[in-house]
């Protein structure tokens, strides 16, 4: 069982679009035994859905993201999930106060997993470029859906 968390600011436009887009290329794939979460390192908009502007991205791509509320993530969380991936510097931040430390190396930049390590998924929410965004994602839920093969073969 593989278990990845999906981190951004306010868990309603990047990390439940890489949730999403992961879970829709598992789909595809017929893979199994992976769970897929996402959550915010902030309080700001917990229990709003995902943004219009990133629905409608994912809408444009097939994939539906009904029923997902933000969510903050809780320290507890560390021994829960095997990887959590943030979109950016700010993110990791946030992340490294809710995590004081990450001795099992859980924590990484999911643009990592499309080999641009130290680079951010462009942040809609102020540039208003869902696309470049989705775009981003994608790529790295590609490289990661390659590592999740590469760990299921052991």
């Amino acid at each position: 069982m593989i278990r990845v968390m999906f981190v951004c600011h306010g868990n309603i436009c990047r990390s439940p679009m890489g949730e999403f887009i992961l879970k829709d290329m598992l789909r595809q794939e017929h893979i199994t035994g992976v769970t897929v979460a996402s959550s915010a390192v902030s309080r700001e908009e917990i229990g709003n859905p995902v943004y219009p502007p990133a629905r409608r991205e994912l809408a444009k791509h097939g994939i539906s993201c009904d029923g997902h509320h933000a969510r903050q993530l809780t320290r507890a969380e560390y021994d829960q999930y095997d990887l959590f991936l943030v979109m950016d510097g700010s993110n990791l931040r946030w992340l490294n106060s809710i995590f004081p430390d990450d001795p099992e190396g859980k924590v990484h930049r999911l643009l990592e997993f499309a080999g641009r390590p130290g680079e951010d998924v462009d942040d809609p929410w102020y540039s208003g470029d869902f696309s470049t965004a989705y775009a981003d994602i994608l790529a790295g839920c590609e490289g990661l859906l390659e590592y999740i093969r590469n760990e299921r073969r052991g």
